[in-house]
C-alpha cells in the first residue's frame, strides 16, 4: 500500500491539520539580536541581550515553556566554584574540568562557567527559580547548608589534590572534608516556565513553533557578515524573514545520525528529539568554522532501548543510592555515573571490571537493584523526591511509579545496566564534541554570529549552557551598538524558500522517517566502530545516492513533517561534514573515538591540534589550530570582560 498517507488517502479519511495551511505565505520582523533556539541557552541568551539594551527575537521549534534537554527539569548545577560553599578557587577549577574532560574539552567555555555560573544561577534566583532548601524539607540531608540552605552534591567531586578512587572500598569514602562543593542540587523544574516569562517581560518577540532554517550573509555569500536568518512555522508552514545586527545559534547538537528506531524509543532519550544538526547545518552554510566534527563515541547515557539512567545504581541523579544483588549483596560502586560499557569516567573502569568479573563467577547474582530501602529515610527522600523528581529524564518515571505505589522506603528498583544487549552500532552518537569554534566573545569566524550551549564545540551541561548563553548575549548586545545596518540579499531569501517548500509541493514519494532511516543506515553500516578510507568512501556515495535519488522525492503534508524533513536535509549535510573530517584524521585516537584500521597508530604531533572545517566556494577547507589556543584562560577572560559586574540587580 505504500506509506501511512497513502494508506489514508486511498481510503478517503486523510488526517486533518488544525492549524490554517500557509505554505509559501511569508513575514518579516527586523531587530537588533536574534537568538535561534529555545533551550536553555538561547533564553539566556535572549534576556541578557534585552537586558543589556538591544531588541530580541527568538526563534524555537517546540515551546519555549518546556523545549530543549533542560526544558523538563535539572537536578545538579555543575561546575559553580564561586557559591559561598565552595573550596576551590574559580579559576584553579576550570583548569582542573578542562583538564579532566581531555585534552579536546572547551577552555573557553568552562572558563566562562566556573566564573558566571554562580552569578547566573543568583539570578535565576532572582526570576523565581527555586535553588534552596527554604521550606526546610531536607534538614539533615548530607550536604545540606542550614545557614544559606542550599543543597551541596554530596557524591560529586574531591577537591583538587586528593583522589579517593583507588580508596573506594574503604570507611569514608569521599569523606566531606574532602569534597569540593562545587556542584549544588537545585530545583531545575521550576527554571523553564520562568525564563520563557522573563523573555516575555523583557519584550523578547519569542516565535514558538518556528524552525531556523538558515543563516542571511551580506550581499548572499557564505562567510558574509551575518545580517539576518530565516525560519518556518511549524503549524502553518508560514516562511518568516528575520533581519538582525548579530544571530546567537543554540539550537543544540546532532544526536540522531546514527539511530533510526523512533517507535521504539531508539534515539537519545538524554536529550531533545528536536537535536537534529540544525546548528551545524546552518552554521556551514553561511561559511562559519566548525570543529571536533570526527569525535564520536558509543552512546553511554539514556540512549533508546537502554533503562539504565532510570534504574538507579550512583548514577548521576541517584547519587548515593546503593546497588544489590539478586541476594541483597551490596556492590561496589564508584562516586558517579557508570554504565554497562565502561565507566562515565575513566578513573571508574575498574570498578566495572570488578563487578563483570564478579558475574562471571557467581561473585554477584543478575539481576540488580538500586536499593532505595537500605538508605536513611531523610537521603531516600531526597534522591527520590528531589534529584529524580526534577531531572528531565526521571521525573515522569517518579510521578507514574508514585502513583502506583512504589514506596522508596520499602521497595527496590531494578537495574538494566549489566543484562540488557545493545547492538553497539545502532546507539553510536556525535557524542557532544562537535560545534562551532569561537572567540573569547563567543563570536565564530563569520562576523556577527555568536554560539552558545551545545551549539559550541565540547559543549558541558545544563549550567554550562546557561551561563555561556547569558553570556553570549551579553556580548552580541554589545556588538549591535558597533555596527550598522546591513542590507539582506534578496536572491538568497528566494532561494532557501524555495528549498524550504519544496517538500510541501509533492503528495507521495519519500517521507521523512524514510529518509532519516536511510540515512542512518549509511551511518551504522559505513562510520561505526571500525573505520578505513574505503568505508568513509562508501558512506560518501550512498550519501550521495540518497541526495540525487531520494532527495528530490521528500514531501511533507503538513508544516510538522515539513520541520522533520528540514531536519533529514540538516542531518544529511552534517554527517558528509562528520564523514570528511574523520577521512581527514588519518589515525587512531581513544579520545576522538577514532579507530582506523588503515592508520591503527596514533599521530601524536596531529593529535595535538583541533581539525577545523568550513566551507569556501564549495570547498572544504581544513585548517590545523593548536588545542588551548585560548591562551592564558584566567588573564583573557579578565581582559576581555573589564567591564562585568556580575549578578544583575533588578530595578526597584
Amino acid at each position: 500500500m505504500g506509506t501511512w498517507h497513502e494508506y489514508l488517502k486511498a481510503k478517503g479519511t486523510p488526517p486533518e491539520w488544525p492549524y490554517p495551511i500557509k505554505f509559501g505565505e511569508e513575514s518579516e520582523i527586523e531587530v537588533d539580536v536574534l537568538v535561534l533556539g529555545g533551550g536553555i541557552a538561547g533564553c539566556w541568551a535572549a534576556i541578557s541581550a534585552a537586558r543589556n539594551g538591544a531588541t530580541v527575537a527568538l526563534f524555537e521549534k517546540g515551546d519555549v515553556r518546556r523545549s530543549g534537554a533542560g526544558g523538563p527539569g535539572c537536578d545538579h548545577w555543575c561546575n559553580v566554584p564561586a557559591n559561598p560553599l565552595s573550596r576551590v578557587d574559580p579559576d584553579d577549577w576550570a583548569i582542573q574540568e578542562m583538564e579532566a574532560l581531555g585534552p579536546y574539552s572547551n577552555g573557553l567555555g568552562f572558563q566562562i562557567q566556573c566564573r558566571e555560573d554562580w552569578d547566573t544561577l543568583l539570578e535565576m534566583e532572582q526570576m523565581g527559580g527555586k535553588i534552596r532548601d527554604d521550606d526546610d524539607e531536607y534538614i539533615g540531608v548530607e550536604g545540606r547548608d542550614d545557614e544559606t540552605k542550599l543543597m551541596v552534591s554530596p557524591r560529586y567531586g574531591v577537591k583538587a589534590g586528593y583522589s579517593p578512587h583507588d580508596d573506594w572500598k574503604k570507611p569514608g569514602f569521599n569523606p566531606p572534608e574532602k569534597r569540593n562543593n562545587v556542584v549544588l542540587r537545585i530545583w531545575g523544574s521550576t527554571f523553564k516556565p520562568i525564563l520563557k516569562k522573563e523573555c516575555q517581560r523583557l519584550g523578547v518577540k519569542v516565535f514558538d513553533r518556528t524552525m531556523a532554517t538558515s543563516l542571511l550573509n551580506e550581499n548572499g555569500k557564505p562567510g558574509g557578515r551575518i545580517v539576518g536568518a530565516t525560519g518556518v512555522n511549524v503549524r502553518t508552514g508560514e516562511f518568516i524573514v528575520a533581519k538582525a545586527k548579530a544571530v546567537i545559534l543554540s539550537m543544540g547538537g546532532a544526536g540522531y545520525l546514527w539511530h533510526l528506531d523512533m517507535e521504539h524509543g531508539g534515539h537519545s532519550t538524554m536529550y531533545s528529539r528536536n537535536e537534529s544538526s540544525d546548528t551545524t547545518a546552518l552554521a556551514w552554510r553561511a561559511g562559519a568554522k566548525v570543529t571536533m566534527q570526527e569525535r564520536s563515541m558509543l552512546s553511554r547515557i539514556a540512549s533508546g532501548l537502554k533503562h539504565k539512567w532510570y534504574t538507579g545504581g550512583a548514577d548521576a541523579s541517584y547519587e548515593n543510592v546503593p546497588l544489590v544483588d539478586a541476594e541483597n549483596k551490596k556492590l561496589p560502586a564508584p562516586t558517579q555515573g557508570w554504565e554497562d560499557g565502561g565507566a562515565m569516567f575513566s578513573n571508574q573502569a575498574h570498578i566495572i571490571t570488578e563487578i563483570r568479573e564478579g558475574i562471571k563467577n557467581g561473585t554477584y547474582k543478575l539481576p540488580f537493584f538500586g536499593d532505595f530501602a537500605s538508605m536513611k529515610p531523610e537521603e531516600s527522600n531526597a534522591t527520590w523526591n528531589m534529584m529524580l523528581a526534577e531531572e528531565s529524564t526521571t521525573r515522569v518515571m517518579v510521578q507514574t511509579m508514585n502513583e502506583n505505589g512504589f514506596d522508596i522506603h520499602r521497595d527496590q528498583v531494578m537495574n538494566y545496566t549489566f543484562i540488557e544487549f545493545q547492538p553497539s552500532q545502532q546507539f553510536r552518537e556525535a557524542a557532544r564534541g562537535g560545534g562551532l569554534i569561537t572567540d573569547w566573545n563567543l563570536m565564530t569566524s563569520v562576523d556577527g554570529l555568536y554560539a552558545a550551549g551545545t551549539s559550541l564545540f565540547s559543549p558541558g551541561d545544563h549550567s554550562f549552557a546557561a551561563s555561556t548563553g547569558r553570556y553570549a548575549g551579553r556580548k552580541a548586545a554589545a556588538y549591535v551598538k558597533s555596527v550598522e545596518d546591513a542590507e539582506i540579499c534578496r536572491n538568497q531569501v528566494e532561494k532557501e524558500k524555495e528549498r524550504v517548500i519544496a517538500p510541501t509541493k509533492r503528495d507521495s514519494g519519500i517521507d521523512w522517517k524514510e529518509l532519516h532511516n536511510g540515512l542512518a543506515r549509511v551511518m551504522q553500516y559505513f562510520v561505526s566502530e571500525y573505520k578505513n578510507e574505503t568505508m568513509f568512501n562508501l558512506a560518501l556515495e550512498e550519501i550521495a545516492r540518497i541526495e540525487e535519488n531520494a532527495v528530490p522525492r521528500l514531501f511533507a503534508l503538513d508544516p510538522h513533517k515539513l520541520m522533520r524533513s528540514l531536519e533529514d536535509l540538516n542531518m544529511i549535510e552534517h554527517a558528509k561534514i562528520i564523514i570528511h573530517a574523520m577521512k581527514e584524521r588519518k589515525f587512531s585516537n581513544t579520545t576522538l573515538g577514532i579507530e582506523r584500521l588503515d592508520y591503527p597508530e596514533n599521530d601524536e604531533e596531529e593529535a595535538k591540534n583541533y581539525l577545523v572545517l568550513c566551507q569556501k566556494d564549495g570547498e572544504i577547507q581544513y585548517e590545523r589550530v593548536p588545542i588551548r589556543y585560548w591562551g592564558n584562560m584566567k588573564e583573557q577572560y579578565e581582559a576581555h570582560n573589564k567591564d562585568y559586574t556580575g549578578v544583575y540587580k533588578p530595578e526597584n
